[in-house]
């Protein structure tokens, strides 16, 4: 089974959770590299994918969009997982006590879960490095509102994005125990 874990990162912390995820596959048996969108030739070379994206105004990138998109037909028919890269912070709920990671998912998600059919789809928290931040987004730190809600820090919860990692080993695993499983199956979220 060879797995590749596609990401489009803005400043790194999505690529930081793919590469980890990617090793978290490796070690569990399964062939697995991290690739950026951009570095992704030819999708069919693959019999799994787990796809994230970093997210920015509740939207997916452009490029990780446009790849699921463009490659609909073939995810559809592979075992698929998805994660997005995005909230800040270390309150898991918002004032109104609602999960963040569930207030925060990407509306692109709904759409995906009918075009594709993913396993799963999880939201983890990102980072904030100030001194990586573009002209526009240094310029909207600045306001003292954004700067309570974009707070500066590595909130990448390493334990949860590893359990995660390894449930997608197992289910690769037991998907490659089944004759012809590995292709065309497509499980619940």
């Amino acid at each position: 089974m060879k797995a590749v874990v596609v990401y489009a990162s803005k400043y790194g912390s999505t690529r930081g959770i793919a590469e980890f995820i990617a090793e978290k596959l490796r070690r569990a048996g399964t062939q697995a590299d991290a690739r950026h969108i951009g570095e992704v030739q030819n999708p069919g070379d693959y019999d799994a994918f787990v796809i994230g994206s970093a997210v920015y105004m509740m939207h997916w990138l452009k490029e990780a969009t446009e790849f699921v998109t463009g490659n609909r037909a073939l995810l559809a028919n592979r075992p698929m997982w998805l994660f997005s890269s995005g909230p800040l912070g270390t309150e898991t709920k918002d004032a109104q006590g609602q999960d963040l990671r569930a207030v925060t998912e990407p509306k692109e998600i709904a759409e995906f879960r009918e075009l594709i059919k993913p396993r799963d789809h999880r939201v983890f928290f990102g980072v904030l490095d100030s001194s990586k931040l573009g002209f526009g987004h240094r310029m909207i730190r600045k306001l003292p509102a954004a700067r309570k809600a974009l707070a500066e820090g590595d909130f990448r919860d390493w334990n949860d994005i590893e359990a995660w990692a390894l449930s997608i080993a197992r289910e690769l695993e037991t998907s490659q125990a089944i004759p012809g499983s590995n292709k065309g199956t497509q499980g619940g979220l």
